[in-house]
C-alpha cells in the first residue's frame, strides 16, 4: 500500500496517507484560486480513516457558493492549507496536491467551475467536467 506524507511549508503540521486518493479534482472557483494564490485549485479526496495528521493547526470555514461549508485546516506558522472537510462530509478529508510535493501524483479526474477558468488554461484529456 502506498504512503504518502503532506505538510505545510515549514513542516510543522503534516498529514500521512494511506492508499490511493477517492478521486483528484480541479476547482476553478474564486475563492480557490484566493486560498491557493493560483489559477486553481487542486484537491485528492481520501477517505477519513485513511488519513493521519500531526502538528497544530488552525481552522477556517468558508461557506461556498451553493451554502456548502468547508472546514480547512492550515498551519498558524508559515500559512499554508495541509487539509480540509466540507461539513457533513467527515467521512472524507481533501489534501492540497501540492502539499504532497510529488510530481509523480495522480492526475486529476474532474474540472469544476470552469466557467471561472482563466482562458489560458486547458485542462488533461478525457477529464470530466462539471459546471
Amino acid at each position: 500500500m502506498t504512503t504518502r506524507l503532506a505538510s505545510c511549508s515549514c513542516g510543522q503540521l503534516t498529514a500521512t496517507v494511506e492508499g490511493d486518493p477517492i478521486r483528484v479534482s480541479v476547482c476553478h472557483c474564486l475563492a480557490c484560486q484566493r486560498r491557493t494564490g493560483s489559477v486553481f485549485g487542486v484537491q485528492a479526496r481520501f477517505p477519513r480513516e485513511a488519513v493521519t495528521t500531526a502538528g497544530t493547526g488552525r481552522d477556517y470555514t468558508r461557506t461556498g457558493d451553493a451554502g456548502g461549508q468547508c472546514r480547512f485546516t492550515f498551519c498558524p506558522d508559515c500559512g499554508a492549507t495541509v487539509f480540509y472537510s466540507l461539513v457533513g462530509q467527515d467521512e472524507f478529508i481533501g489534501i492540497p496536491v501540492g502539499a504532497f510535493a510529488d510530481p509523480a501524483f495522480p492526475g486529476p479526474g474532474i474540472s469544476v467551475y470552469e466557467e471561472r477558468m482563466h482562458g489560458w488554461v486547458t485542462m488533461p484529456q478525457g477529464i470530466e467536467h462539471l459546471f
